[in-house]
Protein backbone atom coordinates (compact mmCIF):
# COMPACT_ATOMS: atom_id res chain seq x y z
CA UNK A 1 0.00 0.00 0.00
CA UNK A 2 3.11 2.44 -0.29
CA UNK A 3 3.27 2.81 3.87
CA UNK A 4 5.70 1.32 6.09
CA UNK A 5 4.55 -0.38 9.40
CA UNK A 6 5.56 2.29 11.15
CA UNK A 7 3.32 5.07 9.02
CA UNK A 8 0.40 2.38 9.40
CA UNK A 9 0.37 1.67 13.25
CA UNK A 10 1.00 5.91 13.16
CA UNK A 11 -2.10 6.25 10.93
CA UNK A 12 -3.85 3.49 12.74
CA UNK A 13 -3.73 4.85 16.08
CA UNK A 14 -5.69 8.77 14.58
CA UNK A 15 -8.07 6.45 12.15
CA UNK A 16 -8.94 4.62 15.63
CA UNK A 17 -9.91 7.76 17.51
CA UNK A 18 -11.84 9.39 14.25
CA UNK A 19 -13.53 6.12 14.11
CA UNK A 20 -15.09 6.19 17.36
CA UNK A 21 -15.90 9.75 16.83
CA UNK A 22 -17.87 9.01 13.88
CA UNK A 23 -19.58 5.94 14.85
CA UNK A 24 -20.53 8.60 18.18
CA UNK A 25 -21.92 11.38 15.50
CA UNK A 26 -23.81 9.17 13.02
CA UNK A 27 -25.08 7.12 15.53
CA UNK A 28 -28.43 5.49 15.39
CA UNK A 29 -30.82 5.36 18.26
CA UNK A 30 -29.96 2.09 20.22
CA UNK A 31 -30.70 0.51 23.70
CA UNK A 32 -27.79 -1.21 23.79
CA UNK A 33 -24.33 0.94 24.89
CA UNK A 34 -21.21 1.35 22.16
CA UNK A 35 -19.02 -1.58 21.82
CA UNK A 36 -22.51 -4.11 23.20
CA UNK A 37 -23.61 -7.22 20.75
CA UNK A 38 -21.66 -9.10 18.11
CA UNK A 39 -18.04 -8.06 17.02
CA UNK A 40 -17.16 -7.21 13.57
CA UNK A 41 -15.30 -9.59 11.54
CA UNK A 42 -12.70 -6.32 10.84
CA UNK A 43 -11.98 -6.27 14.83
CA UNK A 44 -8.98 -4.09 15.19
CA UNK A 45 -8.47 -0.71 13.90
CA UNK A 46 -5.23 -1.42 12.10
CA UNK A 47 -7.84 -4.45 10.21
CA UNK A 48 -10.71 -1.50 9.41
CA UNK A 49 -7.10 0.59 8.01
CA UNK A 50 -6.29 -2.43 6.06
CA UNK A 51 -9.40 -3.07 4.61
CA UNK A 52 -10.27 0.70 3.41
CA UNK A 53 -6.42 1.07 2.13
CA UNK A 54 -6.62 -2.17 -0.12
CA UNK A 55 -9.92 -1.36 -1.33
CA UNK A 56 -8.34 2.51 -2.33
CA UNK A 57 -5.24 0.56 -3.77
CA UNK A 58 -6.71 -2.29 -5.76
CA UNK A 59 -10.36 -1.31 -6.08
CA UNK A 60 -11.40 -4.92 -6.25
CA UNK A 61 -15.23 -6.15 -6.39
CA UNK A 62 -17.03 -6.86 -3.17
CA UNK A 63 -16.75 -10.48 -3.61
CA UNK A 64 -12.96 -10.49 -4.35
CA UNK A 65 -12.84 -7.68 -1.23
CA UNK A 66 -15.02 -10.08 1.02
CA UNK A 67 -12.85 -13.17 0.00
CA UNK A 68 -9.50 -11.78 1.17
CA UNK A 69 -11.21 -10.48 4.47
CA UNK A 70 -13.36 -13.29 5.09
CA UNK A 71 -16.83 -11.64 4.63
CA UNK A 72 -19.65 -11.81 2.77
CA UNK A 73 -19.97 -9.53 -0.10
CA UNK A 74 -22.97 -7.04 1.16
CA UNK A 75 -21.22 -7.09 4.27
CA UNK A 76 -18.01 -5.55 2.42
CA UNK A 77 -19.88 -3.07 0.89
CA UNK A 78 -21.44 -1.83 4.12
CA UNK A 79 -17.34 -1.82 5.49
CA UNK A 80 -16.69 0.16 2.84
CA UNK A 81 -19.18 2.56 2.98
CA UNK A 82 -18.99 3.30 6.75
CA UNK A 83 -14.77 3.32 6.49
CA UNK A 84 -14.58 5.44 3.64
CA UNK A 85 -15.52 8.95 5.81
CA UNK A 86 -13.81 7.98 8.40
CA UNK A 87 -10.52 7.46 6.26
CA UNK A 88 -11.31 10.94 4.98
CA UNK A 89 -11.63 12.65 8.03
CA UNK A 90 -8.45 10.90 9.47
CA UNK A 91 -6.88 12.25 6.28
CA UNK A 92 -8.01 15.38 7.09
CA UNK A 93 -6.67 15.44 10.30
CA UNK A 94 -3.07 14.53 9.27
CA UNK A 95 -2.94 17.28 6.57
CA UNK A 96 -2.44 15.01 3.79
CA UNK A 97 -5.74 15.03 2.06
CA UNK A 98 -4.95 15.98 -1.36
CA UNK A 99 -6.08 19.57 -2.25
CA UNK A 100 -9.10 19.65 -4.90
CA UNK A 101 -8.19 22.45 -6.85
CA UNK A 102 -5.47 24.60 -7.77
CA UNK A 103 -5.94 28.13 -8.52
CA UNK A 104 -2.57 29.93 -9.07
CA UNK A 105 0.48 29.49 -9.90
CA UNK A 106 1.67 30.27 -6.49
CA UNK A 107 -0.56 27.84 -5.27
CA UNK A 108 0.60 25.22 -7.44
CA UNK A 109 4.34 25.54 -6.84
CA UNK A 110 3.63 25.57 -2.89
CA UNK A 111 1.87 22.31 -3.76
CA UNK A 112 4.75 20.78 -6.19
CA UNK A 113 7.96 22.68 -4.88
CA UNK A 114 10.92 21.70 -7.21
CA UNK A 115 9.15 21.08 -10.36
CA UNK A 116 10.48 22.42 -13.42
CA UNK A 117 8.51 21.04 -16.55
CA UNK A 118 5.26 20.19 -16.62
CA UNK A 119 3.11 18.17 -19.24
CA UNK A 120 -0.71 18.48 -20.06
CA UNK A 121 -1.99 15.60 -22.16
CA UNK A 122 -5.70 14.08 -22.88
CA UNK A 123 -5.93 10.31 -22.36
CA UNK A 124 -8.09 8.25 -23.74
CA UNK A 125 -9.26 4.67 -22.84
CA UNK A 126 -11.75 2.52 -24.49
CA UNK A 127 -14.94 1.63 -23.10
CA UNK A 128 -17.54 -0.78 -23.86
CA UNK A 129 -19.99 0.58 -26.54
CA UNK A 130 -23.63 1.24 -25.07
CA UNK A 131 -26.56 0.06 -26.72
CA UNK A 132 -28.12 3.36 -27.17
CA UNK A 133 -27.02 4.42 -30.54
CA UNK A 134 -27.05 8.33 -29.65
CA UNK A 135 -25.31 7.59 -26.32
CA UNK A 136 -22.72 5.63 -28.39
CA UNK A 137 -21.92 8.42 -31.24
CA UNK A 138 -21.08 10.65 -28.18
CA UNK A 139 -18.32 8.43 -27.01
CA UNK A 140 -17.35 7.87 -30.41
CA UNK A 141 -13.69 9.17 -31.34
CA UNK A 142 -12.75 9.30 -34.78
CA UNK A 143 -9.01 9.54 -33.47
CA UNK A 144 -9.00 6.69 -31.83
CA UNK A 145 -12.42 4.84 -34.14
CA UNK A 146 -13.72 3.27 -31.35
CA UNK A 147 -16.12 4.38 -28.18
CA UNK A 148 -13.91 5.82 -25.83
CA UNK A 149 -13.64 8.25 -22.28
CA UNK A 150 -10.98 10.96 -22.18
CA UNK A 151 -9.72 12.62 -19.29
CA UNK A 152 -6.44 15.61 -19.08
CA UNK A 153 -3.36 14.56 -16.59
CA UNK A 154 -0.72 16.84 -15.47
CA UNK A 155 2.59 15.49 -14.86
CA UNK A 156 6.22 16.33 -13.95
CA UNK A 157 9.24 14.92 -15.54
CA UNK A 158 9.02 12.30 -13.03
CA UNK A 159 5.55 11.02 -14.06
CA UNK A 160 4.01 12.50 -10.64
CA UNK A 161 0.62 13.02 -11.69
CA UNK A 162 -0.62 16.39 -10.51
CA UNK A 163 -4.39 17.07 -12.06
CA UNK A 164 -6.44 14.20 -13.63
CA UNK A 165 -9.99 16.05 -14.79
CA UNK A 166 -13.11 13.86 -15.01
CA UNK A 167 -13.61 11.54 -17.85
CA UNK A 168 -16.01 13.00 -20.34
CA UNK A 169 -17.06 11.05 -23.74
CA UNK A 170 -14.09 10.54 -26.65
CA UNK A 171 -15.71 12.76 -29.09
CA UNK A 172 -14.33 15.95 -26.91
CA UNK A 173 -11.40 17.43 -28.04
CA UNK A 174 -8.23 17.77 -25.61
CA UNK A 175 -8.44 21.22 -25.21
CA UNK A 176 -11.87 22.27 -24.69
CA UNK A 177 -11.86 19.47 -22.10
CA UNK A 178 -8.72 21.17 -20.76
CA UNK A 179 -11.08 24.74 -20.78
CA UNK A 180 -13.77 23.13 -19.46
CA UNK A 181 -11.43 21.94 -16.33
CA UNK A 182 -12.00 25.16 -14.07
CA UNK A 183 -9.09 23.80 -11.80
CA UNK A 184 -6.46 24.51 -13.86
CA UNK A 185 -5.04 27.75 -15.02
CA UNK A 186 -3.15 28.63 -18.56
CA UNK A 187 -0.34 30.22 -17.16
CA UNK A 188 1.64 27.02 -17.34
CA UNK A 189 3.09 27.94 -20.70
Amino acid sequence: MGLSLEELKTLSAHFSSCYLTYRKNNRVAHQRKMGAGQKGFLPTPLDKLVFILLYLKCYPTYDLQGFLFGLERTRACRWVKLLLPVLEMTLGHECVLPARQIRSMEEFCHAFPGVRDVFIDGTERPVQKPKNTRRRNKMYSGKKRQTTGKVVMMTDETRRVGFLSLSKNGRRHDKRLLDRASTLFYDVY
